[in-house]
């Protein structure tokens, strides 16, 4: 066939090869190499033409003939073919060749015309402005705590002063605005539904841009295992490895590709395997409040009794026991802190548990957690919500959960963090500042 009719261009992404063909009638068809092959032989593109059509290389030879020549011609065409049916043949016009292609290979491979990658293109892009749309009609809903003198806001069961208090918004907390009455907003947060004083509120257009501020913007693992890379592209360097669940800040949103914050560093993961949303700190309400406490308390208990026990075994014999580390003069979460920091230089290892031989950064929170009678999960992300909330790093104490994005610590105190980083690195004591944290919480 002509290279008039056919232009044929490869590129290689990732393991996979894309071909594109594009046709004289302005339309082009892409298909991974894989699937082309069985419609594009290695000989170029060759295809059946109707019973009323001949071959582009027949009419290509008589092409110029003269009658003389035309006539030698004809000896040599099989028997029974006059030069008539040759020279009456209709020439098939690139547009019908073309059509023909396109749709030999739409079948063979299921691949998208141009157009169709271009419809594909402008909904992702209608879908992204949709989004933000969205999030910008949400934001006008909300009612934030804005009080920084105090820690929180009385959420109250009426429009009062005198009105009974059923739980509390903290600063820079939100809710969902219900309605206004007297200069106090009703709300709905987390599980309580109330009133809060509006001077210590923001709202309105004033909330949206506050929002962008004191929300998180999450990307949440919706695969296994994602690969997390230094590049925007399926064929860059792999930074790190994040499991099913997890949950990483995100700070840029490319086209078909994320930006996220992870121990290794920021890299990008594929839009297609996480799940964005905003995050934010709702209300607590009396009971839960009160829960806590309550479940803090049982918690101290249940690990001086935990660490008088002493410690597990591991498949490297006894290790210094969490009792010796409780004093009388040290709280529970000292202990914690100080038992922690014996395994510094032991090594990190993806999935890992075991305090000795490896773990990774919620493992080992898990696995030092576990001698004093605390049960934790194996997830970074669920770490975020153990415990009680503590405002910020400058109100921590030893024992506290520093959670980042895709990592968590035990916090030893000095401004100081004891961690299992990364594989090249592996337990170590770190400046709790090191990163943003997302959250620090008191299990103690």
């Amino acid at each position: 066939m002509k290279k008039s009719y056919t232009h044929i261009i490869h590129k290689a992404v990732s393991c996979t090869i894309a071909a594109a063909l594009f046709l004289n009638n302005g339309t082009a068809v892409f298909a991974a190499s894989d699937k082309v092959t069985s419609v594009l032989p290695a000989a170029g593109a060759s295809f059946a033409l109707s019973s009323d059509q001949v071959s582009l290389s027949t009419l290509q030879r008589t092409e110029g003939m003269n009658e003389a020549a035309m006539a030698q011609y004809a000896t040599t065409l099989p028997a029974g073919t006059e030069l008539k049916d040759i020279t009456d043949a209709p020439v098939p016009k690139a547009s019908s060749v073309g059509d023909a292609i396109l749709k030999d290979i739409q079948t063979a491979t299921g691949a998208k015309t141009l157009s169709d990658v271009v419809v594909e293109q402008e909904a992702q892009a209608d879908s992204a402005t949709t989004s933000k749309e969205e999030d910008e009609a949400l934001f006008r809903t909300l009612v934030i705590a804005d009080v920084r003198s105090n820690s929180y806001v009385n959420v109250r069961s009426g429009p009062g002063e005198d009105k009974e208090i059923i739980g509390k918004l903290y600063d820079n907390s939100v809710g969902t605005y219900i309605d206004e009455e007297d200069g106090w907003y009703k709300i709905q947060s987390g599980s309580v539904t109330g009133f809060v004083k509006g001077e210590f509120c923001v709202t309105g257009e004033a909330a949206v841009e506050m929002a962008r501020e004191v929300g998180t913007r999450i990307a949440t693992v919706t695969t296994t295992t994602l690969k997390v890379r230094k590049d925007p592209d399926l064929d860059a360097e792999v930074l790190g490895l994040v499991p099913i669940d997890e949950q990483l800040v995100v700070s840029e949103e490319l086209d078909g590709w994320v930006k996220v914050d992870i121990e290794e560093g920021e890299g990008y993961v594929s839009a297609e395997y996480v799940r964005l949303s905003t995050e934010f700190v709702k209300a607590e309400s009396k009971e839960e409040e009160e829960a806590r406490l309550a479940k803090e308390r049982a918690a101290r208990a249940a690990a001086n009794a935990a660490a008088k026990k002493g410690t597990k075994s591991t498949s490297n014999g006894k290790i210094k026991s969490a009792i010796s580390y409780t004093t009388e003069s040290s709280s529970i979460g000292q202990a914690v802190a100080s038992f922690a920091q014996q395994f510094v230089g032991n090594p990190y290892v993806y999935g890992g548990t075991s305090l000795t031989n490896g773990a990774d950064c919620s493992g080992f929170v898990m696995s030092v957690y576990s001698n004093f009678g605390v049960s934790l999960p194996h997830s970074s992300a669920a770490d975020r919500v153990q415990g009680a909330a503590v405002d910020g790093l400058a109100n921590a104490q030893p024992g506290d959960l520093v959670c980042y994005s895709g990592h968590v610590a035990i916090y030893i105190g000095g401004g100081k963090i004891v961690h299992a980083s990364t594989s090249k690195t592996g337990i170590i004591v770190s400046d709790a500042n090191y990163r943003k944290p997302l959250a620090v919480r008191r299990i103690f």
